[in-house]
């Protein structure tokens, strides 16, 4: 869903798990959906970690426990490994994560976030160990990930780190534009160019 990225502030889900990889996010059974509909992605978010096979929750599944929610998950290191699925992204935007917090993210998976709108946020391994633990000790704590200035904040510690964001990619999620709006935006310019190539 196309939204304007400033400030989020929010409670956190905690995975602390190495190596997710995009099959775990979404099985490889649901690459074969003819639909982009984001409910139906998001449904189907860590199906198989989520569910049983008769379809009834597993209670023991994070994303099953009422204590946590919020639109940031807190992920382990190496988030989004394996097959390069653009559905994986899909299930978590339609799941309605905003951001994933990781200290490593897959390269093209995280591309497939940015151009979701989805923000990664890689931050050191010390940093999100101490996420961890603080939403261990109160899964009401909230995370401040601030885009423009490109930080982002455990409130229960008070600590920050930067993070890197392409300025493009910067651009793009601070108006709500995906690379076809962008191009939109700048049609004039673009006109403007071709002429002058060939004038």
């Amino acid at each position: 869903m196309k939204q304007k990225f400033d400030i989020i502030e929010s409670t956190c889900v905690p995975l602390p798990l190495e190596n997710v990889d995009t099959d775990q996010i979404i099985p490889a059974r649901f690459l074969k959906a003819t639909t982009r509909e984001e409910k139906f992605f998001g449904d189907n978010l860590f199906r198989d970690w989520r569910y049983n096979a008769d379809g009834t929750p597993k209670a023991d599944f994070v994303l099953n426990d009422p204590r946590y929610g919020g639109c940031i998950l807190v992920a382990g290191k190496n988030f989004g490994s394996g097959s390069s699925r653009e559905h994986a992204a899909w299930a978590i935007a339609g799941y309605g994560f905003r951001v994933v917090i990781s200290s490593f993210f897959a390269d093209i998976h995280k591309n497939n976030e940015l151009n979701n709108f989805v923000l990664p946020v890689v931050v050191s391994e010390a940093f999100l160990q101490e996420l961890f633990d603080s939403i261990a000790a109160d899964p009401k704590m909230k995370v401040r990930v601030d885009v423009p200035a490109q930080t982002v904040t455990n409130l229960a510690t008070g600590r920050s780190e930067k993070f890197e964001l392409n300025a493009y990619k910067k651009y793009c999620l601070t108006n709500a534009l995906d690379d076809i709006d962008y191009l939109l935006e700048n049609k004039s310019k673009i006109e403007q160019f071709e002429r002058n190539r060939q004038g």
